[in-house]
């Protein structure tokens, strides 16, 4: 069974490394992981592209906010 992981972000370059982090060092083999970054302005792009290991979607583009990007990632979800 396929988990998908959704980490919502906006101008998090400062944790964003340490969530990575923790996905990609989970046991379970079969994850997704869906970054939706709402058009950061900070390095938070560039650093999920290459942080991520856990077949990452990396999504940028403009959101209603938090709860709005949590949507996007439900709808892009596999598992």
């Amino acid at each position: 069974m396929k988990v998908s992981i959704i980490t919502p972000n906006y101008n998090g370059a400062a944790t964003l490394n340490d969530t990575i982090h923790s996905v990609n060092t989970q046991t379970y083999s079969d994850i997704e992981h869906i970054i939706i970054d709402g058009l950061s302005t900070d390095e938070s792009v560039e650093i999920a592209r290459r942080a991520c290991r856990r077949n990452p979607v990396i999504i940028s583009e403009p959101d209603d906010g938090l709860y709005d990007a949590i949507n996007k990632g439900i709808a892009r979800a596999s598992g």
